[in-house]
């Protein structure tokens, strides 16, 4: 009767999985629900339903693949997608510094669990409990997270395709995607400052750059924000000066 019993290795494994759908199954849910978003909007814009797989899958990049469909769709230079894409997710070489990455065993996990860090996975796994964040903790939250995410883009987009692709509003997905995003970090972080210098380095763009307003708009906005730190750093050495 003990052949028919799953072995120790297999039940701690499946232990594992509980407890990762149980610490982030509605983030899963989430990101299915999102990835939905992305797929109908690939097909929406006349793109085939294949392409949401491998832009969700391969890139896996949340916003950016938002940026991207349309960015494709109006054939913009590899250049530019590559430039938005280094600003738009450069905040994630932050994310690795604290990151519990030592947790991971082998070199073919950690190299999947570096790709697969997204915002969501940095804070459900750096808000685990320290005896926690082990390996197979780690890395079922990420494939959860990665496999929703897929999962979702690959259903609306084939929803998209034969019922939603001329449902009005789609177009503003990536809209709505950002304004949630930044008023859920001003909540976080509540800088006025940092609010407004985005939304003038925003409107000046849309004002002066034309087509190339995002790019430029981040690009102020980065160049602000190290003015500011520099700014701070000085300041700060002068009050400590004798």
């Amino acid at each position: 009767m003990s052949r028919f019993l799953p072995s120790p290795a297999l039940q701690s494994a499946q232990r594992s999985l509980r407890l990762a759908a149980h610490r982030a199954g509605a983030v899963w849910l989430g990101l299915l629900a999102l990835g939905m978003g992305l797929g109908v909007l690939v097909t929406s814009n006349g793109l085939p339903w294949w392409l949401a797989p491998i832009l969700s899958g391969a890139i896996y990049a949340g916003s950016v693949e938002f940026l991207l469909v349309g960015m494709v769709v109006a054939s913009a230079p590899l250049s530019a997608i590559a430039l938005t894409t280094l600003l738009v997710n450069a905040r994630h070489v932050f994310y690795g510094l604290s990151f519990p990455l030592q947790q991971v065993r082998g070199w073919g996990r950690k190299l999947y669990s570096i790709y697969g860090l997204t915002d969501e996975a940095y804070v459900l796994i750096a808000n685990l409990p320290q005896q926690a964040q082990t390996s197979r903790q780690i890395m079922g939250i990420q494939l959860g997270l990665h496999l929703s995410w897929v999962s979702g883009s690959v259903l609306g987009a084939l929803a998209g395709q034969a019922w939603l692709s001329d449902l009005a509003g789609l177009d503003f997905v990536l809209t709505a995607l950002f304004i949630v995003l930044a008023i859920d970090a001003y909540r976080t972080r509540p800088d006025k400052t940092i609010a407004l210098a985005a939304l003038g380095a925003g409107g000046a763009a849309a004002v002066l750059a034309g087509d190339a307003m995002l790019l430029v708009a981040m690009a102020a906005f980065v160049v602000f924000c190290l003015a500011r730190y520099a700014v701070a750093v000085a300041q700060k050495k002068e009050r400590n000066a004798p």
